[in-house]
């Protein structure tokens, strides 16, 4: 029998689909994040659960795997289910995942609602091409060094993103990836109080500076193809500058966008400004 990774509703109940109620009422054994949750689930969309249901999370992974891989071998149908969308997309489920095709184990999945695919439809960016980029680091440094990394990335980005950090992340968005660059803040999807603000990023760092409350997701938009002289590269670290942003920083972002060496931007910015002071 296989693992059974099950897509869970993102948000309204009324998006579980019948197969998942096949899944979750026919399991042998199922491993759920939290177990409290799934039961408020199954209430919810009128499903009985089996008799064994146990917890599966980050915290324990680890240590799960190995006994949940033996009951797959044992030819018992595990069915792994998260909080909200589909198993080991920024949920706990890969290392299961990769243990039984290490093993030979047969994996399949129940498909469902997901917060990237619904974001993205929504956003109003292209969707040709993407890339889900997870949550950012909680550090502001390392969310900077990351930013810094897919500052030239062509492809529409997602991101997840906790609501006490998401006035944070825009900002440094916007000073890394540029103010002007599209996006869009996608909250509480599928819920009583969905929301999506779309526009460039200062103008939405600027207002979830007020406050934003339950689950995010972010769309921003990929890097445009463009010939940027050293001159034009220079004109666009000193306006980051002026805006706040750190020189060391900003020359790293602009010189990941342009395409110009990062040391040779570097000096030709500080020779800009020498020749200023003279």
């Amino acid at each position: 029998m296989p693992l059974v990774l099950a897509a869970t509703p993102i948000g309204d109940p009324r998006d579980a689909s019948p197969r998942l109620r096949e899944e979750l009422a026919g399991a042998d054994v199922i491993a759920a994040e939290d177990t409290r949750r799934l039961r408020g689930l199954a209430a919810r969309i009128g499903v009985d659960l089996p008799p064994r249901v146990v917890s599966y999370h980050e915290h324990n992974e680890a240590t799960k795997t190995a006994e949940l891989l033996e009951l797959v071998r044992e030819g018992q149908r595990v069915v792994l289910v998260t909080d909200a969308g589909m198993p080991s997309v920024s949920d706990p489920g890969y290392r299961f995942v990769r243990a039984c095709i290490d093993a030979d184990q047969v994996v399949t999945c129940v498909p469902g609602p997901s917060a990237v695919l619904m974001a993205l439809a929504v956003s109003g960016l292209p969707v040709d091409r993407f890339c889900f980029e997870g949550f950012l680091p909680r550090k502001a440094g390392e969310r900077r060094s990351v930013l810094q990394e897919v500052a030239s990335e062509r492809r529409t980005m997602v991101f997840f993103e906790a609501p006490h950090r998401i006035a944070a992340s825009l900002e440094i968005m916007a000073e890394v990836l540029g103010a002007d660059r599209e996006a869009a803040v996608c909250r509480e999807l599928t819920k009583t109080y969905e929301e999506v603000r779309r526009g460039g990023l200062a103008e939405l760092a600027e207002w979830a500076a007020e406050g934003v409350k339950g689950e995010i997701t972010i769309v921003v938009g990929g890097a445009e193809e463009r010939s940027v002289s050293l001159e034009d590269a220079v004109a666009e670290v000193l306006a980051r500058k002026d805006r706040g942003a750190r020189l060391k920083d900003v020359c790293a972002a602009v010189a990941t966008s342009t395409g110009h060496g990062k040391k040779a931007l570097y000096d030709a910015v500080v020779a800009h400004r020498m020749s200023l002071s003279d």
